[in-house]
């Protein structure tokens, strides 16, 4: 794609930062799901299940937490010894309350790449298209009733 704009800056950091707030704002527990086999995490690998660790952030359980743009790092004591823990914020597959579950996931960092490659070759493609390259004979049909013409955003827990 021929864009001339910035790339974007990940949104991830923002979201994980907003939810941490309005977790704490409510007097809940904030935690976080992390992919520990990330290369870029340093975890402690006896918590580990399934690839994943799961962390309470809170401001009780943790110290010196920053919660940044490209890493979130804290200490914390794992079975009575400080640990420093850093993780890539690509990492991060959900923030959520304890008491209820309340929160947000994200995809896997290789899961998002590859749906916005798939996507990216699909606009380009799209784009290259000419309408004279269309097939002859069939007609556009007018958007089904009922059926959104366009994208939709859905909220998925």
């Amino acid at each position: 794609m021929h864009n001339s704009s910035p790339p974007l800056i990940p949104t991830r950091p923002y979201l994980v930062r907003a939810m941490y707030e309005w977790i704490i704002d409510n007097d809940c527990t904030p935690f976080i799901v992390a992919d520990a086999m990330d290369e870029g995490a340093r975890v402690p690998r006896a918590y580990v299940n399934e690839g994943k660790i799961v962390f309470n952030i809170a401001p009780t359980a943790v110290k010196n937490l920053n919660l940044g743009n490209e890493r979130i790092i804290f200490s914390a004591r794992f079975n009575g010894a400080p640990t420093q823990v850093s993780l890539p914020i690509e990492s991060i597959l959900a923030i959520y309350m304890k008491e209820n579950g309340a929160g947000m996931g994200f995809q896997a960092e290789s899961e998002s790449l590859s749906a916005a490659a798939e996507q990216e070759d699909i606009l380009e493609a799209t784009h290259e298209e000419s309408p004279k390259e269309k097939p002859k004979g069939k007609k556009e049909s007018p958007p089904t009733p009922g059926k959104p013409s366009r994208p939709t955003l859905r909220i998925v827990k």
